[in-house]
């Protein structure tokens, strides 16, 4: 007599949550000064003024965009100011910093947004594997707005899940 195969996994109330459903689409875009820099390492204001009037903005039409500057160089703030301002009119997003950094406050923004009281007292994995640039602050971005409502918190797949918070 052959017993039949149950799919627990399927059966059970666990509730994943995927991050990599919420990924904004859209291109993502580096805008490194460094170019624009005497030596790559000095901003000479007249200099730099130049390039942000030279350059053609509306390549970053519709983008997310990082702006940042590779070397070493010390930056004043006011550069990033007037770089934000010329690319605000095209972007979708700017941050200084990395395109890491340009993903987290994707996702911030994105998970700000989210009503979690659907997970009230509910079990839930947060999905581990992704195709997607999800960065690694989202999911502890996550797991902080997921803590006071659920019931348990879990990470990985349904087969293999790493218990990471259980309401006692």
């Amino acid at each position: 007599m052959q017993e039949e195969i149950v799919n627990r996994v399927a059966q059970s109330k666990l509730i994943t949550f995927n991050l990599e459903d919420y990924y904004p689409i859209g291109n993502r875009m580096v805008l490194d000064i460094k170019d624009w820099l005497y030596e790559g390492f000095i901003l000479k204001e007249k200099e730099f003024r130049a390039h942000v009037a030279q350059h053609d903005w509306s390549q970053y039409n519709n983008a997310y965009v990082a702006m940042h500057c590779s070397t070493d160089a010390i930056v004043p703030g006011w550069a990033y100011l007037l770089l934000s301002m010329n690319l605000s009119p095209f972007a979708k997003k700017i941050v200084q910093g990395s395109l890491v950094d340009l993903e987290t406050l994707l996702y911030q923004s994105i998970l700000d947004t989210i009503d979690f009281t659907e997970f009230q007292d509910k079990s839930v994995i947060i999905k581990g594997c992704t195709k997607k640039a999800v960065p690694p602050n989202a999911y502890i971005i996550l797991a902080a707005k997921l803590q006071p409502v659920a019931k348990s918190v879990m990470y990985g797949e349904a087969c293999s899940a790493v218990p990471l918070y259980k309401r006692k």
